[in-house]
């Protein structure tokens, strides 16, 4: 063959009495058969032979296989991103005209797409507080398809109460989907508590250094997970190998960080309760439930000096950055009126429990020494 032929055709070569400690990355766009009948079956099939990697991808079906093994699911499916994986999830569930039980404190984005079906599609959205199942049984509607719930709530840290409130859903014949990004499987194992399908934002605590998007569902069931995956390969929200590989490298740590997190949130929050700024302190205790079992970073408090005193704040930080997401090594903080639920009415924003003077922190596995030496110069020049 001339040179220009040999130089496209390179391969690797395939270990045979040898295995990579690391989960090589397949980047990788297509696969080459020999048996064009496998190739057409494994377009049709999330287990099948790997074809494409919109339908599925060997560095990807890792990361799958050990979200789904760490929740305690039947299989995974992963996107490009948390709001990738939501969004993909709920237009597969719902139809014109269904009908969503969700409660009040929930993720600004999910809010806005909550909103979106609502006025493309005519889904009509139910509000409750997440630990009341009568509240729940009173809202089921014969079109009720889906239950959402957060296991912690973004960004004010509501623990919804999923062991009462999943069995409402089931005897309806309702799907519960429940949020798992903040206490992730280290504290909390929804399909234990009877949920039917978790979601995470993989960009948060499952990487945990800041470098990745990603989002992962997790499924129960086996059969809703083929109708889903069929849907999230036309949707196109599948995930990158390196994103996928890069979220498998930080899955390694998640136990350590997590009680590193959870640690410096009870000492961050602990002081920050008694400084005369900060009015009130949404931290629900180290261990915040029976089902919930720590409490791993991100809570908000509240300033006493309201909309500006938040600004101010977010202005004077040094070691904490101003910045949006969570679930990395830095701390990070957020004023969510001004940022991540800017969109919502002052009503609204009252309704998920966020005033004008409400701040987020995700805490990070800094010394927590250095994070309340930061904070105090802060407050003390928000507090002016």
């Amino acid at each position: 063959m001339h040179p220009d032929t040999r130089m496209v055709h390179v391969t690797a070569p395939i270990p045979e009495h040898s295995t990579p400690l690391a989960v090589p990355i397949y980047q990788t766009s297509s696969f080459a058969f020999a048996d064009p009948e496998l190739m057409a079956d494994g377009l049709h099939r999330p287990d099948g032979a790997y074809v494409y990697s919109r339908f599925a991808n060997p560095t990807v079906r890792a990361l799958e296989d050990a979200v789904a093994d760490l929740e305690g699911g039947a299989a995974a499916i992963a996107a490009s991103s948390g709001m990738g994986a939501i969004t993909m999830l709920l237009h597969s569930l719902l139809d014109a005209g269904d009908h969503v039980i969700a409660q009040h404190s929930v993720y600004g984005g999910t809010h806005a797409l909550l909103h979106d079906l609502a006025t493309r599609r005519g889904v009509t959205v139910t509000r409750v507080h997440g630990h009341d199942p009568e509240e729940v049984r009173a809202a089921l509607t014969p079109r009720t398809r889906v239950l959402y719930l957060e296991t912690i709530a973004n960004p004010t840290g509501h623990v919804s109460d999923l062991p009462a409130l999943a069995p409402v859903a089931r005897e309806a014949g309702v799907l519960t989907v429940v949020d798992n990004t903040f206490a992730t499987p280290i504290f909390c194992r929804p399909l234990e508590h009877g949920a039917d399908v978790v979601v995470h934002s993989a960009t948060k605590f499952l990487n945990g250094h800041s470098d990745v998007t990603g989002g992962l569902v997790v499924f129960a069931d086996r059969e809703l997970h083929q109708r889903t995956w069929e849907y999230a390969v036309e949707f196109g929200v599948t995930a990158d190998p390196f994103a996928a590989w890069l979220t498998i490298r930080g899955l390694q740590t998640l136990a350590l960080r997590m009680d590193r997190h959870a640690a410096n949130v009870t000492r961050v929050a602990t002081w920050l309760a008694g400084h005369p700024a900060v009015s009130s302190v949404s931290w629900t205790g180290p261990v915040p439930a029976k089902h919930v079992t720590g409490y791993p970073g991100p809570f908000c408090f509240d300033l006493a000096g309201g909309y500006d005193a938040g600004v101010r704040l977010l202005s004077r930080v040094r070691l904490i950055r101003a910045a949006p997401s969570l679930g990395g090594t830095q701390t990070l903080m957020l004023h969510p009126a001004s940022t991540s639920h800017r969109q919502l009415s002052p009503e609204e924003l009252q309704e998920t429990h966020i005033s004008p003077g409400t701040v987020r922190i995700a805490v990070g596995i800094e010394h927590p020494d250095d994070l309340i030496t930061d904070l105090a110069q802060a407050l003390d020049f928000a507090g002016r």
